[in-house]
């Protein structure tokens, strides 16, 4: 009995077999420079500002009033008035200034324009106040909503969802001064993301937005993530145990925050006004600040700057002294509503607990020391696997952490998986 066999299908020669042509990519290389561009000055320009504001309110003033910068009730006074000048601005400003910072993350939907003065302006208080956030989280959202209002009207053909991909992407790469962060954080967005074209297509136009944003931000200001720490030049044994332990331990102590981060929100979310929310957590932070001095306070990149150098110089309780101080400062200040990002106090908190690791164990290199702890700490509070290893890596600005860095990262990321996040939902549980 005969049978039919089925033949393959043969391909439409005249269909063509690339699905993202030149002529796709290339009109987005204009959009992602200027969006690559305005992300960068934006960022520059928020972060010159609150740096200003920052010696007026910390050297300035207090030398008009006598009063040491770094005293106990100067501290107390700055962060408690922060909280009352960044309450206002929540209450008054249109939009509150953007929703509630504990449920955002890095990027998101785009706000309404008209949120973002508000925002700008409550980021540029806690910045120069000396709260314990970072300047991430709002200049990426006001960005997004920039980039995302501005481009609709004047590129309508290309998707709304380019104009927040290639935000993103700028900010990161102006924030850290390199694309190659943006790059592994817009790759993991769309690894879950169905598209066409190969993933390096789907990146183009958020790595071009993202190296000039890089690029402009070291024209402009040549940042750097380089801490002083001597640099590891033969790894062994010996350093790929410490950074395994170190790793998984700092992992577990940046947890505690987590499981803490919901009951602490909802503490302050029952005082329901930020006139109330606000102030009492400005001056919880500045009774904190008073307690683990000044280099708990700010986002703290310079501060881990100023903690490195003197390598040896700390007492083990000294250094548990700081990494708990803003570890609480970074939970109360991401709960009562004060406006700015976590990854870099989360950068000192690693730092301090990677030293206070060396200490303990002297024999432990302090490259290998802080940017395991620093790994860890970051993955327990991001679950942004790639940013975390790329942050440990810069700060030891050595090419052989790099491999010590992708193992420590494997039992860290067992501990943290399906953990709660430092970041809630909108009704107040934790993401996992």
């Amino acid at each position: 009995m005969a049978t039919d066999h089925a033949q393959p299908a043969r391909p439409d020669p005249s269909a063509s077999t690339d699905e993202t042509p030149l002529r796709v990519l290339l009109p987005q290389v204009l959009p992602a420079v200027l969006v690559g561009v305005g992300a960068s000055l934006l960022f520059l320009g928020i972060s010159a500002l609150a740096e200003q504001l920052q010696g007026v309110l910390w050297d300035d003033l207090p030398d008009a009033l006598g009063l040491g910068g770094h005293s106990s009730l100067w501290i107390i006074i700055m962060l408690t008035a922060t909280g009352v000048a960044v309450g206002l601005v929540v209450w008054k400003a249109p939009g509150h200034a953007g929703p509630d910072p504990a449920s955002m993350g890095l990027g998101g939907a785009p706000l309404a324009p008209g949120v973002v003065p508000g925002l700008l302006l409550a980021s540029a208080l806690a910045l120069a106040g000396g709260v314990s956030l970072g300047p991430e989280n709002p200049i990426i959202a006001t960005n997004i909503a920039l980039a995302y209002w501005l481009g609709r009207k004047a590129q309508p053909a290309l998707p709304a969802a380019a104009w927040v991909s290639l935000a993103s992407a700028g900010t990161i790469g102006a924030l850290f001064g390199t694309p190659v962060a943006a790059a592994l954080v817009i790759s993991e967005a769309l690894a879950g993301q169905p598209g066409r074209g190969s993933l390096w297509d789907r990146l183009f136009a958020p790595l071009v937005a993202a190296g000039t944003g890089a690029m402009a931000t070291q024209l402009l200001a040549e940042p750097s993530f380089a801490v002083g720490l001597p640099p590891l030049t033969d790894p062994g044994w010996g350093d790929l145990l410490a950074a395994l332990v170190i790793a998984s331990a700092a992992a577990v102590f940046g947890l505690g925050a987590c499981y803490l981060f919901p009951h602490v929100h909802h503490a302050f979310q029952r005082l329901r006004h930020p006139m109330l929310m606000l102030p009492l957590g400005g001056l919880a932070l500045g009774l904190l600040g008073a307690l683990g001095g000044h280099l708990t306070l700010f986002k703290g990149l310079e501060e881990v700057k100023e903690l490195t150098s003197s390598i040896g110089g700390w007492s083990s309780g000294e250094l548990a002294k700081l990494a708990v101080v803003k570890l609480l400062a970074l939970l109360v200040a991401a709960s009562c509503g004060f406006r700015g990002g976590r990854i870099f106090p989360a950068v000192f908190i690693g730092a301090a607990f990677g030293l206070l690791a060396q200490a303990l164990v002297p024999e432990v290199h302090p490259a290998v020391a802080v940017s395991s702890a620093v790994l860890g700490v970051l993955l327990a509070t991001t679950r942004q696997g790639w940013i975390s290893l790329f942050t440990g890596a810069v700060l030891a600005s050595s090419h052989a952490m790099l491999a010590l860095l992708c193992l420590a990262s494997l039992p860290a990321w067992l501990i943290v998986t399906g953990r709660p996040q430092l970041e809630l939902d909108e009704h107040g549980h934790p993401l996992r």
